[in-house]
């Protein structure tokens, strides 16, 4: 009995030494630099540029922590293949890591680490597998551009992964979750939670931001990194503009006065960077001015991979409020 008792607490300590990983639980803290270093790796033996590799992943990994049919990503790579797509749509043994059976199948699975297998859990496959995917057409931005269609089959997709490229490209980092206010603090501004409130202009819809009042001239910051995806005038919302984030979600500022410095199409900006001005713009056509105080629609929108969705930004605009307060 006291021997059995001796082995179980041995084994205990044991099991409890060996890495979190190991048994399914939580995973340790993953660094930037840890998912950058991997980037890196697979670019360096294939054709596929280190941020076009690490847009890819980080748009995969915002639509999975999204979506309730898709398991969320909790490793070092956000990437995720279908077992069927791993192994080869005709290949029945679904846990199959055998490269050679994988490739008569048809399979995308690879072996990225040279130990012989395509294991589906193994990150430097699993990018290395994406890389050669993204390869198929050729070298250059025009071939990889025409891999991500024939991937994703959704032209809006392939934008978004560009525009995430260029941030990283721009940036040379990947840890860009980085934020602000949209108003500076020292103004005069106030809001409250208007998301969902009815609206009737234009025929009756719901709200689907914030209104943060200020005064005219006020200046309105960017609350994030991102790339200009839309600038210009719009009925409802006048002069606006929308900002694609590295998490996915695309930013949206009306009724603006005008615009910042270098700010355009395309354009990127980081936390903080003053994009336009507080205005009255909208209601109208081009041009219109003054039919409602002057305010700062904020609206966040979220993209599941196939549509685009509003959210409540009220939460998120508090918590950044008093970040920059504190």
């Amino acid at each position: 009995m006291l021997k059995r008792m001796v082995f179980a607490i041995i084994a205990v300590i044991f099991i409890s030494s060996l890495p979190q990983w190991a048994y399914g639980r939580e995973q340790p803290k993953i660094s930037p630099d840890d998912r950058k270093a991997l980037y890196l790796k697979t670019a360096a033996v294939t054709d596929v540029p280190w941020y076009l590799l690490a847009a890819v992943d980080q748009y995969e990994r915002s639509v999975r922590n999204i979506r309730r049919d898709l398991p969320d990503a909790e490793g070092i790579i956000g990437l995720y293949f279908e077992p069927q797509q791993w192994t080869g749509p005709l290949n029945l043994n679904k846990k199959d890591k055998n490269i050679l059976d994988i490739t008569l199948f048809d399979g995308l699975g690879k072996d990225g680490n040279g130990d012989g297998l395509a294991d589906i859990n193994n990150p430097e496959d699993v990018l290395y597998a994406m890389a050669e995917k993204l390869s198929e057409h050729g070298p250059g931005i025009n071939n990889i551009k025409l891999a991500l269609w024939d991937y994703y089959q959704r032209g809006k997709t392939v934008e978004m992964i560009l525009q995430l490229s260029k941030l990283y490209h721009h940036f040379n980092r990947v840890d860009l979750d980085g934020h602000a206010f949209p108003i500076p603090l020292r103004m005069n501004y106030d809001y409250n939670s208007t998301w969902g409130a009815r609206r009737g202009w234009g025929g009756l819809r719901i709200h689907e931001g914030t209104d943060i009042f200020a005064d005219y001239g006020t200046p309105v910051k960017a609350t994030s990194y991102g790339v200009i995806e839309m600038i210009g005038w719009n009925k409802f919302g006048g002069w606006r503009l929308g900002i694609r984030d590295p998490q996915n979600i695309y930013h949206y500022y009306g009724h603006l006065r005008g615009y910042g410095k270098h700010i355009k199409k395309g354009a990127l900006v980081k936390p903080g960077q003053i994009i336009g001005y507080v205005g009255s713009s909208g209601y109208g056509p081009k041009g219109t001015q003054g039919k409602f105080p002057p305010h700062l629609h904020y609206g966040m929108y979220r993209d599941n991979g196939s549509t685009e969705f509003s959210f409540d930004p009220y939460p998120y605009l508090r918590a950044w409020e008093r970040q920059e307060r504190n």
